[in-house]
């Protein structure tokens, strides 16, 4: 009997057809109740498109599929259901978006481009990534791919996470240890899951112990950092992030057009890598229900 696999969209549909192997592909875009009331494989769109997860509870699944490595957003809606992220689809873009936010900022590329705008020949001397202190918050797998990216700019990497342990590469910090880093800091970069435990982390005491012209990247929840106390913070401290709250900002907020601030509008994983790997990851979920094998990524 074939696995039955929902799709959201015609993207995700078209992912599932090329799976070398029978299928059932049931269409739901999850915004309305399940069309039967079991399928095998629960295929969620992402984020960005704030699906109505709460119908989530009308069908019974062997497996609730993730489109993003964050899950949080989705544990409150599965019940006993197993759910699956989608790790490994989107550590390498993220990691490429979160250097490019840095490079940006640190080699002042919006001055760059607003000069080429105008027509002006504008030569300057930009902080850049050498010699300088990064501290990277989180160290689950976009944390990794981030620090295999950054260390070859010949920087000093602190590296913190939840708990305080040491590995091959020296000390991992534990948060708690993260106040007393940031006078030193040069970049602190986020990439911590979006919780009860993060929620406001960085407020207007953490960003107010950063020195100044130091630069603060948020790459994990906009939720993780205050809003209000980036905009306080803007006129000394750089700015730059690919998640805020709330998304999208209102039209005509001061972060759209502050010149230490530089952002995305949460696409760290929208590259040309995306597609290949999250239908390998889908293909691979398929395989392990087919052999009754347990699926990957479970995160619940």
């Amino acid at each position: 009997m074939p696995i039955s696999v929902s799709v959201p969209n015609d993207l995700f549909k078209e992912a599932v057809e090329a799976y070398d192997g029978d299928v059932d592909i049931v269409e739901w875009d999850v915004d309305s109740p399940a069309p039967q009331s079991a399928i095998d494989i629960v295929l969620l769109p992402f984020v960005t498109d704030n699906p109505d997860l709460s119908n989530l509870a009308t069908v019974n699944s062997r497996l609730v599929q993730a489109s993003s490595i964050g899950f949080e957003h989705v544990l409150p809606h599965v019940g006993d259901k197993p759910l699956a992220n989608a790790s490994t689809v989107h550590e390498t873009s993220t990691a490429e978006l979160t250097l490019a936010l840095v490079l940006g900022q640190m080699r002042g590329m919006q001055r760059i481009v607003r000069s080429q705008d105008n027509g002006v020949w504008d030569t300057f001397t930009a902080p850049g990534l050498a010699d300088k202190k990064v501290l990277l918050i989180g160290y689950g797998g976009i944390g990794q791919a981030i620090a295999e990216r950054i260390l070859p700019f010949e920087v000093d990497l602190y590296r913190a996470a939840s708990t305080r342990r040491e590995d091959e590469h020296g000390t991992i910090y534990s948060t708690d240890d993260v106040k007393g880093l940031l006078p030193d800091m040069d970049i602190v970069i986020l990439i911590i899951p979006g919780n009860e435990t993060t929620n406001g982390m960085v407020d207007d005491e953490f960003l107010s112990a950063m020195k100044d012209g130091s630069l603060i990247v948020n790459m994990a929840r906009g939720t993780v950092a205050n809003t209000d106390a980036l905009v306080k913070h803007a006129d000394r401290l750089k700015i730059a992030f690919d998640v805020v709250d709330p998304e999208p900002l209102p039209e005509g907020h001061p972060l759209y057009s502050h010149p230490n601030v530089l952002f995305t509008a949460h696409m760290g994983g929208y590259s040309d890598a995306l597609w290949p790997r999250l239908r390998a990851l889908i293909h691979r979920q398929i395989d392990a229900l087919t052999d009754g094998r347990d699926p990957e990524n479970i995160v619940n």
